[in-house]
């Protein structure tokens, strides 16, 4: 899964040096079919140093993967960069827990989202490092009102249920979600799988090490950059064998999720890697402990522009779906983004 043997005894991973500058060579070849291209490959190897090769080296069936336009997901052209709206119907997530538990407030927060991003993530289960289990009725009930809610207003975008539970991502459902985000990969829920297959739903699928409840309690890696790709690679092979088409899958690499500080940057850095993968990627930075440890902003709340750094960064590297808390900041500076870094500027959102 986009890797491929550089000798019968070696693996090796290509990442495409993504760039989008308006001065591309002829051999330039599109990265995932979107805004940014490449012409140069860093091939990574566990047992060798790494190299810089050209593009048209890079073997055929890898060379596709990481070319071929993305399919639409959930409705959505994956040609530009896209938007998710953050939604916490939790009195304990680690950024603005509480903020949202009561139904109006919610409402009010996925409308004005909704002028912003193109997509409204909606979690009733805090994930933050050290959270405990929420039980799936009380999952449901601060969850699927406030989807049937928003479709009752007339919110026709898109809307994922954040949840790592079968019973609770199928009420959502009914009440009107369009996309799966399990930050488990179907690890914790099982049948959570099988519930996206039958009902052929959009899904995303991040990398956890671990629960949320211990999962920074000394994450550990061989080399975390492929230890990752490697982990989604089998979780995308196993939702395929279990009736998932790819074009229904988005990957995530899980920043934050069972990480340190420097496991994140690994991760920043290399994130092109995964679009060897064949899936849309999402990242998701958004307000993180380690934005604030780097730039110095103990509350989440202050951590906007770190977030919004971080953020470009992905897209600079053809992430096509950044998951964020603050919409209209982080808009904003898409569209200058995109003003100086491609050749059309945005209407709408």
């Amino acid at each position: 899964m986009g890797r491929a043997s550089a000798t019968p005894n070696a693996m090796d991973y290509f990442r495409p040096i993504a760039m989008t500058d308006p001065a591309r060579p002829a051999s330039a070849r599109a990265l995932a079919g979107g805004w940014c291209w490449f012409d140069r490959v860093e091939v990574i190897s566990r047992a060798a140093p790494t190299r810089v090769i050209p593009a048209a080296e890079v073997p055929a069936p890898v060379l596709h993967r990481l070319t071929a336009p993305r399919a639409g997901f959930a409705g959505l052209a994956m040609d530009r960069p896209r938007l998710m709206g953050i939604l916490n119907v939790t009195p304990d997530s680690f950024s603005d827990g509480g903020r949202f538990l009561a139904a109006d407030a919610a409402l009010a927060q996925a409308r004005a989202m909704a002028e912003g991003a193109e997509i409204i993530d909606i979690g009733g289960e805090s994930t933050r490092p050290g959270a405990v289990e929420v039980g799936v009725e009380e999952e449901i009930a601060r969850t699927a009102p406030v989807i049937r809610a928003l479709r009752a207003g007339g919110l026709t975008a898109p809307v994922s249920i954040d949840t790592r539970k079968a019973p609770v991502a199928e009420a959502a459902l009914q009440a009107g979600a369009t996309v799966v985000n399990d930050v488990s990969a179907f690890d914790f829920d099982p049948t959570l799988g099988s519930l996206v297959a039958a009902s052929g739903t959009p899904v995303i699928l991040m990398h956890a090490q671990g629960v949320p409840a211990t999962m920074q309690d000394n994450p550990l890696y061989g080399d975390v950059l492929l230890d990752v790709y490697d982990a989604l690679a089998a979780r995308l092979a196993r939702a395929e064998a279990l009736g998932i088409d790819r074009a229904r899958i988005m990957l995530d690499p899980g920043i934050g999720f069972g990480k340190t500080q420097a496991h994140n940057l690994a991760l920043l850095r290399g994130l092109s890697l995964f679009h060897g993968l064949g899936c849309p990627i999402l990242l998701g930075t958004s307000r993180k402990r380690f934005i604030g440890a780097i730039g110095r902003a103990d509350a989440a709340q202050d951590r906007v522009p770190g977030s919004i750094a971080t953020a470009l960064a992905g897209v600079a590297q053809g992430v096509q779906v950044v998951r964020v808390h603050d919409v209209a900041e982080t808009r904003q500076a898409l569209r200058l983004w995109q003003a100086m870094n491609t050749d059309h500027l945005e209407d709408g959102a």
